[in-house]
C-alpha cells in the first residue's frame, strides 16, 4: 500500500458519544437569542464540520463545548462530564479539549518551542525536557521543526497557525475544535494548515470545525452540519449535504458558497 493511500483510509468512528449537547440556549444581554435550542451529538474519532452564515452562531456554539461561552438552558457533556458552573470541572473538560482559533494567539515574545511546552509544563506539570520532546515531535509532525527556535514574527501566517495547532496538540486533548482557522490566512498559506487537519483527521482525533472550506468538509468530515440565526437546521453526510440537501436554507446557503 503507497503512502497516499494510507493518508486517505478513514479511521472507524466509534460508537461511544464524546459531545453530548442537548437543547443549549444562549442569550446576549437579555436580548439576543444567538443559540436556540442547539442538539448535537459527536462520537469518537468523528470529523464533524460546522458551517453557515456569518452571524449564525456556530462559533459560540463550539465555544461553549470549553466553557470560553457560558450558556443559560440545555446541557453540554464532554467525554462523561457534566459541564457546569463547577470550575474543577470545567478545568478538566480544557484539558482534554484542544482548541485552535481564527487568531493565532500566539506570545510574540516567546520562542516557537516555548509557546508549545508553555502549558504541558503549567498544567499538566511536565518536566521540560519531557515538555520539550514532545513538542519538538508535534514541530516535526506539523513540517516545521526547523522553525522551533524561531519568534511568532519571523513566521508567515500559515506556519504561525501549525505552531497554534502543534501548542493545542500539546496537552494530549481527546478533542479538537477549529473555529474557521483558516479565515485569516492568506490563500496559498491555507493549503498548509488543512493538510495538517487532514493529517490530524485520518490520525482518528475527534473533530468539530467551523469553517467554509469546501474541499476539506467534502474529504474529510463523517458530518455537515448548517447552523443558521442560532439554530442547527440540517445534519447530513458531506455527500448527501452537498449534492442533495433537504431544507431550502440549506439549499440557499450552498447556491451562495459553490
Amino acid at each position: 500500500m503507497t503512502q497516499a493511500q494510507t493518508d486517505t483510509i478513514q479511521p472507524e468512528v466509534s460508537s461511544e458519544k464524546v459531545i453530548i449537547a442537548r437543547d443549549v440556549e444562549k442569550w446576549y444581554d437579555n436580548n439576543f437569542h444567538v443559540l436556540r435550542g442547539v442538539s448535537l451529538t459527536v462520537n469518537k474519532g468523528e470529523v464533524v464540520v460546522v458551517m453557515g452564515p456569518s452571524g449564525s452562531g456556530k462559533s459560540t456554539f463550539i465555544r461553549t463545548f470549553n466553557a470560553l461561552e457560558s450558556y443559560q438552558k440545555g446541557s453540554i457533556e464532554i467525554d462523561g462530564i457534566k459541564l457546569s458552573h463547577d470550575l474543577k470541572n470545567i478545568e478538566t473538560i480544557r484539558r482534554e479539549v484542544g482548541m485552535v482559533f481564527q487568531q493565532f494567539n500566539l506570545f510574540p515574545h516567546l520562542t516557537v518551542l516555548k509557546n508549545v511546552t508553555l502549558s504541558p509544563i503549567w498544567v499538566r506539570r511536565w518536566p521540560k525536557a519531557k515538555a520539550e520532546e514532545v513538542a519538538l515531535q508535534l514541530l516535526e509532525r506539523v513540517g516545521i521543526l526547523e522553525q522551533a527556535h524561531k519568534f511568532p514574527g519571523q513566521l508567515s501566517g500559515g506556519q504561525q497557525q501549525r505552531v497554534a495547532i502543534a501548542r493545542a496538540l500539546a496537552m494530549q486533548p481527546k478533542i479538537m475544535l477549529f473555529d474557521e482557522p483558516t479565515s485569516a490566512l492568506d490563500p496559498e498559506m491555507v493549503r498548509e494548515v488543512l493538510d495538517v487537519m487532514r493529517t490530524l483527521a485520518n490520525s482518528g482525533m475527534t473533530m468539530v470545525c467551523v469553517t467554509h472550506e469546501v474541499g476539506f468538509a467534502r474529504e474529510v468530515a463523517d458530518r455537515v452540519v448548517l447552523m443558521d440565526s442560532g439554530v442547527l437546521v440540517e445534519e447530513a453526510t458531506p455527500e448527501e449535504f452537498f449534492q442533495n440537501p433537504k431544507e431550502e436554507r440549506t439549499q440557499k446557503f450552498l447556491s451562495q458558497i459553490l
